[in-house]
């Protein structure tokens, strides 16, 4: 098998590379307009393309003699709406169109649970009105469209859609918290923390995506919500982290219209690395039935919301030296604290 993973630089990408691997594939490529900065980069096996999946002739020349294409490239809300928009739809639209002009067996569509919006009913199920909140979830509904477009013409795709996902290599918004528990500090929460949020970690769901590349086409074509099976209040999972800490900190619950009104200005003035799905949904319930990819996928997520953000917090202690001092808007880089750094001192 030859496949494809765009976005294959991004702590999704590489641990799905390694996972794959694991499984036998024989060659995996990568585009990514990203270096690809890992050890496997000099694998015999590993292919890597420098390039944008906005740009037509690199997707060509990537996809070109690919068994399965995995689309996980993706602008976050950090980016400009501009990025966000003709990354996630025309990237889609790209990948796609080569994925049936060099007649790739299937591909994989990497969506988001931000397709919802914010649902009053949990859970949340496939079949669930779609309405994106801000540029990233409006673009990845859009994106959704093409592949259904595609589905209805015969082409098989599955449309993954995750929730919020950890594990090795993941940083972004996480690493605020795991540095305030690191550095032996409570952590702030918007609201009661009573509200139960789903996670997962990446490596359940390179099990989904895995299952969709390898089970008939026919029974994959189709939307897949993914995440934990069991996770319990907000509160209590975050707490697991700042046990772990072992300073003996506790999450704090602040009240909800004060702290979403300071972190709106904090946004509209850049300081503070918060984008309004994450404070503006960090108070209320989310969470989706993953009954649909248990009964046909087979999926069984080993890890609960504890146990995934203590892995991943476990590894961003034995890293922390690789990334001190780097910051950005990727996943894989820590996030700028900004005023918040200000705000640790109270906590």
């Amino acid at each position: 098998m030859k496949v494809l993973v765009t976005g294959g630089s991004g702590f999704l990408g590489i641990n799905l590379i390694r996972f794959l691997r694991e499984k036998g594939v024989d060659e995996i490529r990568v585009l990514d307009i990203a270096d690809f900065d890992y050890p496997e980069k000099s694998a015999s096996w590993l292919k890597f393309l420098k390039g944008d999946v906005r740009d037509t002739a690199a997707v060509e020349k990537s996809v070109d003699g690919c068994d399965v294409v995995v689309h996980c490239a993706a602008a976050l809300p950090l980016y400009s709406e501009e990025d966000i928009m003709t990354t996630e739809v025309d990237g889609c639209r790209n990948v796609l169109a080569a994925c049936r002009k060099f007649g790739a067996d299937r591909m994989i569509q990497i969506s988001s649970t931000a397709v919802y919006g914010v649902p009053k009913r949990h859970p949340i199920y496939e079949t669930d009105p779609l309405v994106g909140v801000g540029p990233y979830g409006k673009a990845k509904i859009e994106a959704e469209n093409i592949c259904r477009e595609a589905i209805k013409d015969g082409y098989c795709v599955s449309i993954i859609r995750p929730k919020s996902f950890i594990g090795p290599e993941r940083l972004g918004v996480f690493a605020l918290f795991y540095d305030w528990a690191y550095t032996g500090h409570g952590f702030p929460m918007i609201g009661s923390g009573k509200n139960r949020y789903q996670l997962m970690d990446v490596d359940d769901l390179c099990d989904a995506i895995y299952a969709a590349m390898t089970l008939p086409k026919a029974e994959v074509s189709t939307e897949f919500n993914i995440g934990a099976e069991e996770f319990t209040t907000m509160k209590e999972d975050y707490q697991a982290v700042l046990d772990r800490a072992g300073h003996g900190k506790k999450i704090r619950p602040m009240p909800v219209k004060p702290l979403v009104f300071i972190l709106r200005i904090l946004e509209k003035l850049r300081l503070s690395p918060l984008y309004p799905w994450v404070y503006e949904t960090a108070s209320t319930d989310s969470f989706v039935s993953i009954e649909k990819a248990q009964r046909v996928l087979g999926f069984k997520p080993r890890y609960s919301n504890k146990a995934a953000l203590v892995r991943n917090y476990d590894w961003y202690v034995a890293h922390l030296g690789e990334f001190k001092g780097k910051s950005g808007v990727s996943h894989r880089v820590p996030w700028k604290q900004g005023m918040l750094a200000v705000a640790k001192l109270f906590f």
